[in-house]
């Protein structure tokens, strides 16, 4: 990207803001001609005592002449301050505005991408948040600094230029003459800084993610006392950043001295010529002074162009990965427009191929039917694509070959967001959200009345435990055990009350008595719903309808409990497998023994 394409990006973001934009404006024009007031008065100033002493007029005779210049020097102050402090609070309105109008398109942008992109690690949460958070500082400082600093910069570098060259011709050369040497030492210095701010870029990214999986992997770390392997890896990162950081001020520091010196050159000029043309009756003495500060307004954005362009080739930076976001247009949610209000719940797969992004094929060659109504269980040894075919089922991803029909219209045709409200999920981890037990609840259901949360509480056999809490359905969620945490996931279920049901393990992590009793809720609410079941526990699946044994992503077996049971094949092998780790010959003798 360049300064153009970022410019025509924030246009739409700007836009809403042009009465500011000619606010500031306006008052960097009065600016520009305040600034010019101190050489003018200097001038002036010098001209007229030189003028009094040759009279012969003394100190008391030019009262008059000092409160004048006191007068129009106070007044110009004020003036100034009054256009600064103006410019400040419009800038500083901008940015504010435009934080939160970038801020909320990549939050609305993003919540429009499909699962796959979130689950690339191009995209993993510490290096979205980074792109995201730096990107929006970025942007908005490089607004700001056009409105704040960039413009009334140039204005006044234009103004003072115009007036050299109206006094002097040659001087305004010099002044004129210098200026490209500056910029070229600038061009030069952000060509060769170009690669290392992109690698800054990624090794911050890599920096934040990498904490982000320590927090998030803290129990793992420390059960298998790997502090000093994860401090390692940190260590390194950091070793590469304060390498890249180091050659970054290496380069800045050594063409700042080239600038500062191209300037100074600039400067003596202007005192030689001055002075020569002084000595030679060309100028007067109080011309000297007038140029000298007329070229130190010119010298005014040299002074901070190399802070500007610093900033403004780390907007060109971290912008490249905030608009790669935005402008990922492979990864929008596809949704077709046809919506039923109740679907039936049957789903037909015809010969369905999936591969996730990363090249691993997961479902080959699929067909199966789950009927309207009924309760279908996927079993197989994990990897073996259940939960796939549920994502598949959701929307979450699309077939890579093959198609799925509900209803008999395929899938891809469904209003996505119409299609989700009808289907309930619950998963073997569940997300809970900061907030209290009852917001989590009505996650279900945003609209629902608190006597609708409550029962859905029960149906979970949540609602003794809550009221047991200090704070009852005002707890904090995420403080709750694992086990409750799932059971605010299955009563958001009951809440939402749809007609097609996902279960992948959904009493995973229940103790024997909670699975029980949850069990009981689910098969009450099963009826005339259709249900997929995921689970590795017996009594999940021996009830169902129909079973469908997968494996390596393969269909390989399909019927009831008795029929694969008989056969001998996969679904033998798996269910005696679960029978021998539940002990249940030993469980089997022990409630013989004592009923």
């Amino acid at each position: 990207m360049n300064i153009w394409h970022i410019i025509r990006r924030l246009l739409p973001f700007v836009r809403p803001y042009r009465k500011m934009i000619v606010a500031s404006l306006v008052l960097t024009t009065i600016g520009a001609f305040a600034a010019q007031v101190n050489p003018l008065v200097l001038r002036y100033t010098v001209d007229t005592v030189e003028r009094l002493l040759g009279e012969g007029v003394g100190a008391r005779r030019s009262t008059s002449l000092l409160l004048f210049v006191s007068m129009v020097l106070f007044l110009k102050e004020f003036g100034n301050i009054a256009v600064k402090y103006g410019q400040s609070m419009v800038g500083e309105r901008l940015r504010v505005n435009l934080t939160g109008a970038l801020a909320q398109h990549a939050v609305e942008r993003i919540l429009t991408y499909r699962y796959a992109f979130y689950t690339s690690e191009e995209n993993a949460t510490g290096k979205l948040q980074t792109r995201i958070d730096r990107g929006v500082e970025s942007l908005t400082g490089f607004v700001q600094n056009i409105f704040i600093e960039l413009m009334p910069l140039f204005a006044n570098s234009a103004l003072a230029l115009v007036l050299m060259f109206h006094a002097n011709v040659y001087v305004g050369l010099i002044a004129f003459v210098v200026l490209p040497g500056y910029f070229l030492l600038s061009w030069r210095q952000a060509f060769m800084l170009r690669g290392v701010r992109r690698g800054l870029r990624a090794l911050r990214e890599a920096k934040i993610n990498g904490l982000f999986n320590i927090i998030e992997s803290i129990v793992v770390i420390k059960s298998f006392v790997r502090e000093e392997y994860e401090a390692g890896k940190q260590y390194e990162l950091q070793q590469n950043l304060i390498r890249s950081q180091l050659k970054l001020r290496r380069t800045n520091y050594t063409f700042d001295a080239l600038k500062s010196f191209v300037e100074q050159v600039g400067v003596t000029l202007v005192i030689i010529l001055t002075a020569y043309l002084v000595l030679d009756r060309q100028m007067t003495i109080g011309s000297i002074m007038f140029h000298i500060l007329l070229f130190n307004n010119v010298s005014a954005p040299i002074r901070q162009l190399h802070r500007i362009y610093d900033q403004l080739n780390e907007t060109l930076t971290y912008a490249e990965g905030f608009f790669e976001i935005l402008d990922a247009d492979g990864a929008v949610e596809k949704s077709g427009l046809f919506r039923a209000e109740k679907p039936r719940g049957e789903f037909v797969l015809e010969h369905v191929d999936f591969s996730y992004p990363n090249g691993t094929r997961a479902i080959r060659d699929v067909t199966m039917t789950i009927p309207a109504g009924k309760t279908v269980a996927f079993v197989g040894l994990s990897g073996a694509g259940k939960t796939t075919l549920i994502n598949l089922l959701c929307k979450l991803y699309p077939p890579g070959e093959g198609r799925i029909l509900l209803d008999g219209r395929d899938l891809g045709q469904f209003d996505t967001h119409a299609l989700r409200k009808n289907i309930g999920l619950v998963l073997q981890k569940n997300h809970i959200f900061r907030g209290s037990v009852e917001e989590n609840i009505r996650y279900g259901k945003m609209e629902a009345t608190q006597g609708e949360v409550v029962t859905a509480a029960k149906q979970a056999y949540l609602h003794e435990q809550i009221v047991a809490l200090p704070d009852g359905y005002a707890s904090e969620a995420q403080l709750l055990s694992g086990g409750q945490q799932q059971r605010i996931a299955i009563a958001r279920l009951f809440l939402k009350d749809p007609p097609i049901i996902f279960l992948d393990e959904p009493t995973a992590s229940l103790d024997a008595i909670a699975t029980e009793q949850i069990k009981n809720s689910l098969d009450a609410v099963k009826e005339n719903r259709t249900v997929v079941v995921i689970s590795h526990s017996i009594s999940q699946i021996i009830d169902s309808d129909v079973i469908y044994v997968l494996k390596e992503g393969c269909l390989v077996e399909t019927g009831t409990h008795e029929e694969l049971y008989a056969k001998g094949g996969a679904y033998f092998e798996i269910f005696n497998a679960s029978a021998r780790s539940l002990n249940l010959e030993k469980i089997s003798g022990t409630l013989g023994r004592f009923q």
